[in-house]
Formats: C-alpha cells, structure tokens, sequence
C-alpha cells in the first residue's frame, strides 16, 4: 500500500519543484513576464525545444497538473487563444504511404481512431467502445513509431496475443503503411540518411550496424523522422507566415508560446476574429498535404480553458 503514496509524494513533489516553487522566481522583473528561450538545433528530429524553463513540459493531465496551467495569462485586457493541429502527424504518414483507407478515413473526416478500431475489431463505427477506440488511438500512434507486440502490450497492459491481433489488424487496414515503414528501412540502408517534405536530413549512421538492437532504434528512426520532422517543418512554416500576416495586417495580438503542434496567443479582444482567422488559414495551407491539414482553436482567459 505505500507505494502508491510514495508516487503520489513524488508527483507532488515534481510539481512544486518544477513548477510552483521554481516559475515565480523566473519572472523577469523588467517585464513582468516569463521568458523561454526556444532552440532550433537541438532535438534531432528539428522540433523546437524551450529552455530555462523549458514551458513546453506544463503539465495538463490531473487535477493538480491542469492548476498550473490555469496560470499561464494572457497580457491584461487580452484574451488567450491556442491553436493546434489535429492529428498531424497521421497525416503525414497518411501523404507520405499513400494508403488508400488512411487517406479516404482523413478525406471524409472520420474519426480515424475509432475508424481504425471498428477495422481491427469487425464492427461498425457506431459500435466502438470508447476502451477500444482507446487501445487504436495508442495503436495508431505507437505503429508510426515502430512498436513492438511486447511494447503495445505492456503501454495498454493487455495481453501479448490482444496486442498482436491489434497490430495484424492495424496492418490489415492500412497495408501500405507498412510497406512505406520497409521502404523507409530500405532508403535508409541505402544512403545513409532519411528527410523530411523540405529536404531537412537524419543521418542514420547505426542502420547497418552489425548489433540488432543498435540498428533496431536506427531503423525505428528512419520510420520516424521523415514524419515527425515534417510535422516540425510545417509549424515552423505556419509560424513564420502568421508573423509576417500579423505585420502586414497591423495586428498588435502576439505568439506568446509555441508547444510543438500548438501555437498560443495573447489576443486584443477587438482582434479576436482577425487573429483566429489568419491563424487557422495559416496553419491549415503550410503545406499542400494529400489529405487535409486540420487545426483546433479554443479560447479562454487562460491557458486551461483555451486549451
């Protein structure tokens, strides 16, 4: 019994440490504001990071979590928007394997992870549970990444053989899925490296090590970086183009916080259309995708409710 009180006692300590105690010492007296730093070369696969404090790690889920994001606000007098994609990263694997099911379920605004589970499953859509909407949603994430029988089973603590019926069925579904994973593989064997939609490269140099388990994270990589990379490359894309809108428009709201596929705004309430109509047209054409780039919008008077 005391283990689970040793987590919780970790969990909050994590909060206070990390959070609660440390934020408040960081305000810049100046400005009154907290300030990240963002790197653009650090992650290998070209996703921004933040540092000192890194304000790309807020916590969201748990009731103590969701707290400490209540208090990031906007500037005085302004409201705070958060935009993000939807899905992107599916998507671009939807683009880059050209699988026939992924691309229509995306074309015809299907609920892909329900849509995947009433495949896997054999059953209509209006029947899914929500556990096994779930279990695909984890399936459609982890697959992109190479997971393992061993890996799903143990990530949604079911047994090997459930694990493996879901990944035959994923397979089943989107059969080109796979073959874009083995070309990926391939192409990486090949020349040593992988890219993203705008030519950024990983270089791979442990694809043809002679030690499985090396090789395996290089081969996992190839899978991975030419998806996650692009999703990176299109909300810097985004990014850049709401910036230049806002300056050609006069618009006086700001990007306060970029947190991978989620861009956040302080907003002058007589901007609010203006702003989440560049912002939503600027996200959704940063790059001609075979299935449509989709983003959320939320508003509120902080950073919980917007998002």
């Amino acid at each position: 019994p005391i283990v689970a009180h040793i987590l919780d006692y970790r969990a909050l300590k994590k909060l206070l440490g990390t959070y609660v105690d440390a934020l408040p010492k960081l305000i810049n007296p100046r400005t009154g504001h907290i300030h990240t730093s963002f790197n653009q070369a650090v992650t290998a696969t070209g996703r921004l990071s933040s540092s000192d404090p890194n304000l790309q790690n807020i916590p969201v889920r748990g009731e103590d979590g969701k707290e400490i994001r209540k208090c990031f606000i906007p500037e005085e007098g302004c409201e705070f928007f958060s935009a993000d994609y939807s899905q992107i990263e599916l998507r671009v694997m939807a683009h880059l394997s050209k699988d026939a099911n992924m691309l229509e379920a995306f074309r015809e605004g299907y609920d892909i992870h329900a849509a995947t589970a009433a495949k896997i499953y054999d059953k209509p859509v209006s029947e899914v549970t929500r556990d096994e909407r779930t279990k695909a949603k984890r399936a459609n994430f982890g697959i992109i990444y190479g997971i393992t029988v061993f890996g799903l089973a143990d990530r949604l603590n079911i047994e090997r053989a459930e694990a493996k019926q879901l990944i035959d069925g994923y397979f089943k579904m989107f059969p080109q899925v796979r073959d874009y994973m083995e070309q990926a593989k391939d192409t990486a064997k090949a020349q040593g490296w992988v890219e993203t939609f705008f030519h950024r490269r990983r270089y791979l140099p442990d694809i043809n090590s002679g030690n499985a388990t090396v090789r395996g994270i290089a081969e996992r990589n190839a899978i991975n970086a030419p998806i996650q990379g692009s999703a990176a490359d299109i909300i810097k894309v985004a990014m850049v183009r709401i910036f230049q809108r806002f300056k050609r428009e006069n618009v006086r709201s700001k990007m306060i916080l970029q947190v991978h596929d989620e861009l956040n705004f302080s907003v002058l309430p007589t901007e609010k259309e203006q702003v989440e109509r560049i912002v939503m047209e600027e996200m959704q054409a940063a790059y001609p995708l075979d299935v449509p780039l989709v983003a959320d919008g939320g508003w509120g008077n902080n950073w919980l409710e917007a998002h």
